[in-house]
């Protein structure tokens, strides 16, 4: 990161310079290249500290509710029906650890398009996992691996994308469901395997070894192996489910969500609103931790912006895109996807709200999928590894970038396949 963070600002300082030798006034209201430069530097950090403090209300509402199933023991009893797949992926996490039920909420979240809630449970498995960590500071293999996954997060409902779609009049907003879940399983799929193969290659530092039981957390006896096959082909029955059933049920998830927990805690007697005080505690304290990571990102991907390399990026770089499939009006998005969230959704609003492309079209289809099919890799970096202060993220973003890089293939071979086939 250190270094991805002098590029861009670098690059950007110096293109800057470049235009500023060059340029003349049309006319005394327009702003000059520097001027120019300085606004969006000065904005992108304004906009980081929105964005923490907007997160502040979701996390607090979100590390309460987890902090009521984490006493009544859910959290647990969901990471020991999927503990066969998650030991496969983390071997390096002992049995019966916090980090594995956190996980699974983070996943199971990011799976039906909760966003929102995704990040409080991620942000706790990545505290979790860094009570493991043997070096302070240093990525583990465990903690690349779950945030490649993030990056890349197999999602079977997007929910915002079907919103825009139908607000920019499509005949079939629900459309993108289908070729998103292609894009995503691929991505998922890709980054788990990058991050296997590079773990191997980065050797240092050494695999996170600790022993089968801490004094944070009691050993239980696993599910028998019948019990979390059952679990895992529901999780499968959820795909086809949501396809034919994804739009209506989806208003009810959140509530639902909601008056589980706090009924889940009734019957286990827990002093369910003092329980919720004390997690929600913890949505102040990460927010703050993740602060200065958002500034300095979403700062130096703004002045990236302003210096005008990422039009430059996009014209260089379109010509042989086209060749794969992504025209030109979705280059931007391919580029913007990784770095910016809100600015990959300005680039698919753009697109679908477009009189001469439109939602229903071949691009307005894939910038809708490419949107769906992966996370925005920097931020997810920026906003997890700072709340646990890890500054050398090792093959973090090569993961991230390699399963982004996958989504947008498969987004094309999915819109070609299944709906302009």
């Amino acid at each position: 990161m250190n270094l991805i963070f002098f590029l861009l600002i670098f690059c950007a300082y110096c293109a800057s310079v470049w235009q500023q030798w060059h340029w003349t006034a049309s006319d005394s209201t327009q702003a000059s290249p520097m001027h120019l430069l300085t606004d969006q530097l000065l904005h992108g950090a304004n906009d980081a500290v929105t964005l923490a403090f907007g997160l502040v209300g979701v996390l607090a509402l979100f590390m309460g509710l987890m902090k009521i199933m984490e006493e009544g023991g859910l959290l647990q009893s969901l990471a020991n029906l999927l503990y066969p797949l998650l030991k496969w992926l983390f071997p390096e996490i002992p049995a019966n650890h916090p980090a594995f039920g956190a996980m699974v909420m983070n996943l199971s979240a990011n799976l039906i398009g909760m966003g929102n809630a995704a990040t409080p449970f991620g942000l706790k498995a990545m505290q979790e996992l860094d009570k493991l960590n043997p070096h302070p500071g240093i990525a583990t293999n465990a903690m690349v691996l779950f945030l490649a996954i993030n990056t890349s997060c197999i999602t079977l409902l997007p929910t915002k994308i079907i919103a825009l779609r139908a607000a920019a009049g499509s005949a079939d907003p629900a459309g993108i469901i289908t070729t998103t879940l292609f894009a995503t399983i691929c991505a998922t799929v890709v980054a788990i395997f990058a991050a296997k193969f590079l773990q191997r290659i980065l050797k240092t530092p050494p695999s996170t070894i600790v022993p089968e039981v801490t004094q944070n957390h009691t050993a239980t006896s696993q599910y028998p192996v019948w019990v979390s096959f059952i679990a895992l082909s529901f999780l499968v029955l959820l795909i086809p489910l949501t396809l034919a059933f994804g739009k209506s049920f989806s208003p009810w998830i959140m509530p639902t969500l909601i008056v589980g927990v706090l009924v889940f805690g009734m019957v286990k007697k827990i002093d369910i609103y003092a329980t919720f005080i004390e997690g929600a505690k913890s949505g102040f304290e990460i927010a703050l931790k993740v602060l200065p990571f958002l500034v300095a990102m979403l700062a130096a991907i703004s002045m990236f912006r302003a210096s005008g390399l990422l039009d430059a990026l996009t014209s260089a770089i379109a010509p042989f895109t086209s060749l794969i499939g992504i025209p030109a009006e979705a280059v931007p998005m391919v580029i913007m996807r990784p770095l910016s969230g809100s600015g990959s959704f300005g680039v698919m609003t753009d697109v679908i709200n477009n009189p001469l492309i439109g939602p229903d079209s071949y691009t307005g289809y894939l910038v809708s999928t490419m949107m769906g099919s992966t996370e925005t890799t920097f931020y997810v970096l920026a906003v997890y590894f700072g709340a646990v202060q890890i500054r050398r993220i090792r093959h973090a973003l090569a993961a991230g970038l390699i399963a982004e890089m996958a989504g947008m293939i498969a987004s094309v071979v999915a819109v070609k396949l299944l709906i302009f086939s």
